[in-house]
């Protein structure tokens, strides 16, 4: 096939298939009830915990102020794949337009890197203020950390912009059905028929290897920290520093161990109603439990909650 009968190919997808989670009626009506239920519990979780960020005075430090991003990261990221599965769900399609197709995977990869990168500035927040407290002004004032912020979301924009602009760059030959409820890079890249998908290929390395950069930063963090923690005497003062860096990791590991084994995993284990779990798993439940993880350990946000929902002081 020459080049200019793959393009024709290519540019004649209008629409792409994503995959049906169910084949009965029932199935499909039960399906949208769960999503609905999980995406409204990620809008409220998520929504109090940017509001009581956003109006608590006496939460505006750095470790809040990142937590807030990460909120709203999480909102973005479900966002964009939930309410296209619920719509199809319920009225029993599969057609995403083609230009739909490419914005949601510009946003899935843009959530999910700015979580990545909100989620190990994060780490190096917890990091300064227990290993180097007395330097923490200095190194995570009110400007670095909007600096930080700011190179988290525009990092995470060119980063979907390039893989966005590689992957509809591609010619596709192969169909136009995808084997997951979104749109993806690894399905797309299994409509490709020319050798290009090797750009993309490498840019996926290239990501991988951050992704494991900001996994061993964070992992060296921890180690220092535990470290840091043995050494405090009181019993007092060790619980109170795991009480901030436990939901950190809890939520790390989450996000770490459902995107990892969902596009690690061997060919060996695979089957469609797995893949479909694991993408569940890594991009719907993430958004939802996060406030939740945040909230149980955390009484400085579980009392400004509070106060939000209630309009009256929590006692300690």
């Amino acid at each position: 096939m020459d080049s200019t009968q793959q393009m024709s190919n290519s540019s004649s997808i209008s629409h792409f298939l994503l995959l049906a989670l169910a084949d009965t009626r029932q199935l499909q009506l039960l399906h949208f009830c769960l999503f609905l239920g999980i995406s409204l519990a990620a809008l409220l979780g998520n929504g109090l915990v940017i509001s009581a960020v956003a109006c608590g005075h006496h939460l505006h430090s750095p470790m809040f102020f990142f937590l807030l991003n990460l909120a709203l990261s999480d909102l973005g990221f479900i966002l964009t794949t939930v309410p296209k599965a619920m719509h199809n769900s319920l009225w029993d399609t599969r057609t995403i337009s083609y230009e739909g197709c490419a914005a949601q995977l510009f946003l899935l990869v843009f959530f999910i890197s700015a979580e990545a990168s909100l989620l190990t500035i994060m780490c190096y927040d917890r990091y300064v203020s227990i290993c180097k407290p007395l330097h923490y002004g200095t190194l995570l004032g009110s400007r670095a950390c909007a600096h930080m912020a700011a190179a988290a979301w525009a990092s995470a924009f060119l980063h979907a912009l390039l893989h966005t602009a590689n992957t509809f760059s591609l010619s596709l030959c192969q169909g136009n059905a995808l084997g997951q409820f979104f749109c993806e890079i690894p399905e797309i890249l299994k409509l490709s028929c020319s050798k290009s998908y090797l750009r993309e290929f490498g840019v996926l390395v290239f990501t991988t290897s951050l992704g494991l950069g900001c996994f061993v930063f964070i992992v060296f963090s921890y180690v220092q920290i535990f470290r840091a923690v043995l050494r405090i005497a009181s019993e007092q003062g060790r619980h109170k520093v795991f009480s901030t860096c436990l939901p950190h990791l809890a939520v790390i590991s989450l996000f770490a161990s459902t995107v990892a084994f969902a596009h690690l995993k061997p060919l060996s284990v695979s089957s469609p109603s797995l893949d479909l779990a694991l993408s569940v798993l890594y991009s719907v439940v993430p958004p939802a439990l996060n406030p939740v993880i945040y909230s149980l350990r955390n009484q400085e946000l579980k009392a400004a909650v509070w106060t939000l929902t209630t309009g009256r002081f929590q006692k300690h």
